[in-house]
């Protein structure tokens, strides 16, 4: 009688299977991957020399409210610049980089027709779903980290470390203000989490990968657009963008964070929520592809 009759094959670990960092060298070595963090380290760079085409007399105006004046404020210290570069990035460009990592993740493996041999393998499904979005996850973080980083290297070496202009308070001192963009950023991560976790389900739910990613952006946009309507009053704080930029609190003096949390809490209980439904219908679901 085998010695794997109760317990599968010898030296079979679930937990052995699919390594992490596996799955890190294995997305690392795909295009859209290499694209997708290339550019986000290239876009500072990108505002950078856009700015140097400023003939530094002409005003057409930047519009209105905080997004006109975070404009001026773009060259008058590396703070500025990257506050400015996460701001420009984080309506549309960081939500179809992360929907690019955690809805193609699934998507893709079911597309090319890998999938039903990794689960052969064999690895639990809990297990593949969990490494792939955990790498999914830190490839997301990693490229806001180099957005933030870059943005912060380059605006200092051209325009100095000055303190941090606010749009709603005085001026912030450079160590405070530092910590105050870098608590952007944070916060910035957290809310993409909402993203995360729309395109990973759709991820799952479909095998075009294209669907996936385009439908967690979509879905934001309009998060967005009925967002603006105030006829919807109360209802709008249940919309997952709602509190999408609660973020401006933090260039108050005090900073507020009453929306903060609220934005905080609200982006957790989202992304939880489409990461259980997306496990509870993966254990459940016939790979055929």
């Amino acid at each position: 009688m085998s010695v794997a009759t109760s317990a599968g094959a010898t030296g079979y670990r679930p937990s052995r299977t699919l390594p992490i960092w596996a799955e890190v060298r294995r997305q690392a070595s795909r295009r859209r991957t290499q694209l997708a963090l290339g550019f986000m380290a290239a876009l500072p760079l990108i505002i950078l020399i856009a700015f140097e085409f400023d003939s530094g007399g002409d005003d057409d105006g930047n519009g209105g409210g905080a997004f006109g004046s975070l404009v001026d404020l773009a060259t008058s210290g590396g703070l500025n610049f990257t506050l400015f570069c996460l701001a420009v990035s984080a309506g549309f460009l960081l939500v179809v980089v992360v929907a690019l990592f955690c809805g193609d993740t699934v998507a893709s493996e079911a597309s090319w027709g890998s999938l039903r041999y990794l689960l052969a393998v064999p690895v639990p499904r809990a297990r593949l779903l969990a490494v792939k979005l955990i790498v999914a996850l830190a490839y997301s973080a990693v490229a806001l980290a180099l957005l933030t980083a870059v943005g912060l290297i380059a605006g200092t070496l051209r325009y100095g470390w000055h303190p941090l202009g606010s749009t709603v308070a005085a001026e912030i001192a450079p160590g405070a203000g530092l910590l105050r963009v870098l608590g952007i950023a944070g916060y910035l991560a957290v809310t993409m989490l909402i993203v995360a976790g729309l395109a990973f389900l759709l991820g799952v739910l479909t095998d075009a990968p294209l669907g996936a990613v385009g439908g967690a952006v979509m879905i934001w946009i309009l998060s967005s657009i009925l967002d603006q309507i105030t006829a919807l009053g109360s209802i709008r704080y249940l919309l997952p963008t709602h509190f999408s930029d609660a973020w401006q609190g933090l260039l108050s003096t005090p900073a507020q964070s009453d929306d903060l949390v609220k934005g905080a809490i609200s982006a957790v209980a989202y992304a939880t929520l489409c990461w259980g439904i997306a496990f509870w219908r993966f254990t459940r679901k016939d790979v055929t592809s």
